[in-house]
Order: C-alpha cells, then sequence, then structure tokens
C-alpha cells in the first residue's frame, strides 16, 4: 500500500474525518477573530451620547446625601465609557429645594433628589416611601421596597405624575431634633413652633405643635431668629455641619417619625423609557450603590460627630414617655382619618403595616436581643 505523503491528511475511518472538520473550525475561527477585534469598537462608537441633569433638595454640604449623586454620576459614566453623564446641582443653584419634583415632572430636568414626603400636598401616599412616624426602620424600608411589594406600590402612585422612582439612600433613624429650651411634658410642647417635615408635621399638630416646613439652607437663620424654637433634620453627622448646637443646645431623640428616612430619586418618566436598556441597568445599579453607601456612611460618621456635639456643648435628651406615647396615639389617628378619604393611601399603609409588624416578630428574636445585650455590655465594660 502507497504510504500518506502528507502527514496532516487523514488516512481515512470516522475520527479523522472528525480531526479534519475540528482543524477546519479552528482556521475559520482564527480567520474570523481578528474581525471580531475589528467590531468592537464600532459597536461602542454607536453608543449614544446622554447628558442628564440632576437637582437635588440638599446643600453640597450635606456630603453624605449629595456625594450620593456624585456616585451614581462616577459609575454610570464610566460604564458607558463616557457616554451617559449626569451632571448634578444642589438646592437653589436650578430650582429651590422644595420645587426638585416639579421640575422633573415638568421636564426641566431629568431626574432630582428629593425625600418624597416633601410633597405630601400633592398625595399624601408620597410620604410612605420616604418614612412614616412610627414606621419603618432603614433595613425594613428597603426589604419593603424590594422584596415587600413597597416599589409595585410606589410605581403606581408616581405614574400619575410622570416619574419613575429609586431608592437612593438611607441615613438610618434620626435624632428627635434641636430644641432652643427644655421640652419636660406635653404641654410643653403646646404652641412650639417646629421646623418638621411629611405627615410627622400633621401628627405633631395635633398635639398643639405648630408645625413648619422650610428648606435645609433656611432652617439655621430661622433657629437663630427665634422665627422657631426648634427643628429636626438628621442626625449627628450632618447637624454638626449646620451648627444648630449654637442656637439650640437640647438635642432629642429618638426621632420617631424618621426610623428610616429614604432619599428618593425621581426620574422623568418618558426621558426613562427613551434610555437606552444598557444605560437603565447602569442607572439602577449604580443607584443600589449608592443607597447602601449612604446608610453606610451614617452608621461610620455619627458616632464621633455625636461626641464632638456634646463636647460642643449639645445636651442629649430623651422625649418624654408621656410625648411618645401621645404621638403613637395621634399617628395612628391621623393614618385612619387619611385612608378613610384616600383609598391608595390606604393600600399602601395596610402593606407598610403589615410588613412592619410582620418584621418584629423576627427583630425581637434575632436583632433586638443582640443589639440589646451588647449595648449592656458595652456599658458595663
Amino acid at each position: 500500500m502507497k504510504k500518506n505523503s502528507n502527514p496532516a491528511a487523514p488516512s481515512g475511518g470516522g475520527t479523522d474525518r472528525a480531526g479534519l472538520v475540528r482543524r477546519d473550525l479552528l482556521r475559520a475561527a482564527a480567520i474570523a477573530a481578528p474581525a471580531t477585534v475589528l467590531a468592537a469598537p464600532a459597536i461602542a462608537q454607536s453608543a449614544p451620547q446622554v447628558r442628564w441633569r440632576l437637582t437635588s433638595s440638599v446643600p453640597k454640604v450635606l456630603d453624605a446625601i449629595f456625594g450620593a449623586n456624585e456616585l451614581v454620576s462616577k459609575y454610570v459614566s464610566e460604564a458607558s465609557d463616557g457616554n451617559f453623564q449626569i451632571q448634578n446641582f444642589a438646592a437653589g443653584e436650578i430650582v429651590p429645594g422644595l420645587q426638585a419634583l416639579d421640575a422633573v415632572q415638568n421636564g426641566t430636568v431629568e431626574l432630582a433628589q428629593t425625600p418624597l414626603y416633601y410633597y405630601v400636598g400633592k398625595d399624601p401616599s408620597f410620604a410612605c416611601f420616604t418614612t412614616m412616624p412610627f414606621g419603618l426602620n432603614a433595613r425594613m424600608q428597603n426589604a419593603w421596597f424590594y422584596h415587600g411589594g413597597g416599589r409595585e406600590l410606589q410605581d403606581e402612585v408616581l405614574a400619575k405624575y410622570n416619574l419613575v422612582g429609586f431608592l437612593g439612600g438611607n441615613t438610618g433613624t434620626q435624632m428627635g431634633g434641636w430644641f432652643r429650651k427644655e421640652v419636660k411634658t406635653l404641654d410643653d410642647f403646646k404652641g412650639l413652633k417646629f421646623r418638621i417635615g411629611g405627615i410627622a408635621g400633621q401628627v405633631v399638630a395635633k398635639l398643639g405643635v405648630v408645625p413648619q416646613q422650610i428648606a435645609p439652607s433656611d432652617i439655621y437663620p430661622s433657629l437663630e431668629k427665634g422665627t422657631i424654637d426648634a427643628c429636626e433634620w438628621v442626625g449627628p453627622y450632618d447637624d454638626e455641619k449646620l451648627g444648630f448646637v449654637k442656637v439650640a443646645p437640647y438635642y432629642y431623640y429618638p426621632g420617631w417619625w424618621d426610623g428610616g428616612p429614604t432619599m428618593n430619586v425621581v426620574v422623568n418618566r418618558a426621558k426613562w423609557d427613551a434610555l437606552p436598556k444598557p444605560y437603565q441597568a447602569m442607572f439602577e445599579a449604580a443607584v443600589g450603590y449608592a443607597n447602601a453607601d449612604m446608610l453606610a456612611k451614617y452608621d461610620a460618621f455619627n458616632p464621633a460627630a455625636l461626641r464632638r456635639l456634646v463636647g460642643a456643648g449639645a445636651q442629649l435628651r430623651p422625649f418624654p414617655q408621656s410625648f411618645l406615647d401621645a404621638a403613637y396615639v395621634a399617628t395612628n389617628e391621623l393614618y385612619a382619618e387619611i385612608g378613610a378619604k384616600n383609598a391608595g393611601f390606604k393600600k399602601i399603609m395596610d402593606s407598610l403595616l403589615a410588613f412592619r409588624n410582620e418584621e418584629y416578630l423576627w427583630w425581637q428574636v434575632g436583632e433586638y436581643p443582640y443589639d440589646g445585650y451588647m449595648i449592656r455590655a458595652r456599658q458595663r465594660g
């Protein structure tokens, strides 16, 4: 038999034919590879240039809150190779802080960072997606939104206003605020002019307090001049920056109306729908990271800030038990009153409160006993 002079050629049989096919496929892949490499830049170049503007309800000095916007801008820009850019503006640079949502709704800007409870005048349901008196803490707020039906309920409400909403951060439980004079009894709150936002203002009004809704940049001068008697803002890290301790030394806790306040992000619906799907995914991922990062910052920075405030003269005081109990009763009365007139609000609150009650079944077994023990152990040294 004549020997095959080509050692690379098959000598016959299924195995040899399979080898030939495999070599042909590899050769074809090698030829195609350069074309694939060359095609990648063309795909990148086809990504559209998107330029959005964000307006915030807070000044830039509140870096934990405003800094969340900068994180989102950084990550969407990097992920899109610079094609998706978001320019951030503080309160007052485009519109006043309390008009941020309106600016998104009417298309002045594409999106805003603003607590939805600033806009309860439009619909009391807005407050449910920021925080409610005696409502959810920060972890519960996230859990309800992502896995308890909260997001779907928010979508229903915001759709009426040409908006899409996201969780953009959380401060954790806030302080009860700064008071020019000490309050020891329920009667001491009557007639008190108190800067307090959202539904909580309606609760304290039932107790004789005169609620004031004032934008962040105007709180300090109002407190300094005596236009208001007390204010609540966030907690030690931010309150220190705004200097409240200089004009109102009594620092009360807890902020029962701000158990887990969300910093909401709202986007114009038409702009969102027009955004390419990959950019939508980039944005959601970036906002989700910013949501987690903000809470981590407050947990990390509040302890040292509280020490500094006490060193500067802040006098820590718990709210009188009589005030807390009266506020709890007034809160439940208010929810019933609003729910009787607003079926949408009742639907949302039924979901939120049922979720809260289920969560505390676990917290009273797991989280609270552990934290309570560790607090006592720390006090014992």
